[in-house]
């Protein structure tokens, strides 16, 4: 799914465009068990309540595609009548009335999602009639051929408000607050299934998480089936290592900028489109020809990909590099620098010892004091 299905679904969670049919839910407390269970037609649930679900809805599908927000594809053998894509159709198409399904589901998801507090699951079901869009764009609604009937989970940590004071407007006075139970925005959840080029996609699903370092892969793998993709941090961590077995001595400073600019480059050109760029194999290999790297390090390319990051690897641009700001790093120093002044910067050997060195004008800042270029001392 792009930004712009995302944003669709997303658009449904108000009084005005509400499609969900059903709520269900239990909460678990933090030995695993269910404490109590919700099974309600959605639009019977009393106003106040209906507006905190959708920000809780609206929160699932809240965040940066690639990070937050994963496209996970199932593979083959889950779409065969006994694999975890065919139970969520399964759940789907009951539309949340079979309890033997639900208890199944929770069960699931209590076995398989790493969280040692208390929980809230949600379950929605709703049945979206899809409009045409004219030639302008504009979306005809009286115009729909399509339904679009999907499942939306949401897990939410369920924590005790902070102890504080307040105040007592019947007697009043200041007094102890009464500490509750305040179940907070979801820290993970799917939808299922996937809405692309406007329509179901059966093959596909739209995974959420708050944390993008935890994915929580038991829940992936076993729940749904699908293979943990790498998080943001693990593609960046991989594309260093990549770059460093592949450049070998050829892995300098100019080399690393010219990637970055470039990376920087394409992520700006692109950043109107619905899909973020991603690179595929031969994608990062154009980007280190482009960007320096020499002809006889990019002979054995192809082999130290699939080594390193995995043959069909595929990385998100926006992962790889961070466009307002390039660091580096050194055991006792770190300098951070605007990616437009990375020119300032250049490394040296003098008398047989490597220097950063650092290209500066008439003002430096000490500990927020200014000092005169022209004040240091040879």
């Amino acid at each position: 799914m792009n930004k712009k299905e995302v944003l669709e679904i997303k658009k449904q969670f108000t009084n005005e465009n509400c499609a969900i049919t059903r709520i269900c839910g239990c909460y678990v407390d933090g030995e695993k068990q269910i404490r109590t269970e919700l099974k309600e037609a959605f639009l019977s649930l009393p106003e106040e309540e209906i507006f905190k679900y959708f920000e809780i809805f609206r929160k699932t599908l809240s965040g940066t595609l690639g990070k937050n927000l994963l496209n996970l594809d199932f593979p083959l053998d889950q779409e065969m009548p006994d694999g975890a894509q065919a139970w969520l159709l399964k759940l789907r198409d009951s539309k949340l009335t079979d309890d033997l399904l639900l208890d199944e589901f929770y069960e699931k998801i209590i076995q398989n999602y790493m969280y040692g507090e208390n929980y809230y699951i949600i379950l929605i079901h709703a049945a979206y009639d899809i409009p045409k869009k004219a030639e302008d764009g504009m979306e005809m609604f009286d115009a729909s051929e399509d339904t679009y009937e999907y499942l939306l989970c949401s897990i939410c940590p369920v924590k005790l408000s902070k102890a504080g004071l307040c105040y007592n407007a019947e007697k009043n006075s200041i007094e102890d607050r009464i500490r509750d139970w305040i179940v907070e925005m979801p820290a993970a959840g799917f939808l299922f299934p996937a809405f692309n080029d406007r329509n179901t996609d059966l093959h596909s699903m739209l995974y959420y998480t708050k944390n993008p370092e935890d994915l929580q892969s038991l829940m992936m793998e076993e729940v749904f089936g699908c293979t943990t993709p790498l998080s943001a941090k693990e593609q960046k961590e991989t594309f260093g290592e990549l770059l460093s077995e592949t450049l070998g001595d050829a892995c300098d400073y100019e080399t690393v900028v010219s990637i970055h600019e470039n990376l920087s480059e394409l992520i700006e050109e692109k950043k109107d489109l619905p899909e973020p760029p991603t690179l595929t194999k031969p994608e990062v290999k154009s980007l280190l020809a482009q960007s320096g790297a020499p002809e006889e390090v990019m002979e054995h390319f192809e082999e130290r990909f699939d080594h390193t990051a995995g043959e069909d690897t595929s990385f998100l641009a926006t992962n790889l590099t961070n466009t307002r700001a390039m660091e580096v790093r050194t055991p006792d120093v770190i300098v951070k620098i605007s990616p437009e002044k990375a020119a300032l910067m250049e490394t040296r050997v003098i008398d047989g010892c490597s220097y950063l060195l650092i290209q500066i004008d008439d003002y430096i800042e000490v500990n927020g004091i200014a000092i005169k270029a022209g004040d240091v001392k040879e």
